[in-house]
């Protein structure tokens, strides 16, 4: 490979890479969100034990808040990674609060936001979190 061909791969790379969308989730509409949510609140009690998890109305199909740790706790977005704009497409936790399902494609997602089972790929879309106190605040 000539010289000239070995910087022009570098730079056709570098154009690559410098235009790679941060959102590793674009089929998902990225709405602002900005909650607080009270997790000592009687409007959430499952999220006084770990492992607990609570439903906000808020990002693009709802967001889902799992408690991991009294300090630790992970917000993700609701609309399934495999098709998000599909109508029946809303990630709840399965009735053994072992693992989040959509149940329109089937897919599986571990408490932690990763695919357990597809036909999605990709893990579902986080939300930053913050504890202060008792209350959780939830960013993108």
């Amino acid at each position: 490979m000539t010289k000239i061909n070995q910087i022009l791969l570098l730079l056709f790379t570098l154009l690559l890479l410098s235009c790679r969308d941060e959102n590793n989730h674009p089929n998902i509409p990225n709405v602002p969100v900005n909650e607080q949510i009270n997790v000592s609140s009687l409007q959430y009690p499952m999220l006084r034990q770990d492992g607990g998890f609570a439903y906000i109305n808020a990002g693009y199909k709802g967001i889902i808040v799992v408690r991991q740790t009294s300090t630790i706790y992970h917000a993700f977005e609701r609309a399934c990674t495999y098709d998000p704009t599909a109508d029946c497409a809303r990630v709840e936790v399965d009735e053994s609060n072992l693992f989040m399902i959509d149940k329109c494609c089937g897919s599986q997602f571990s408490m932690y936001g990763n695919v357990n089972a597809g036909p999605a790929i990709l893990g579902l879309k986080p939300y930053r979190t913050s504890l202060s106190g008792s209350v959780l605040y939830i960013t993108n």
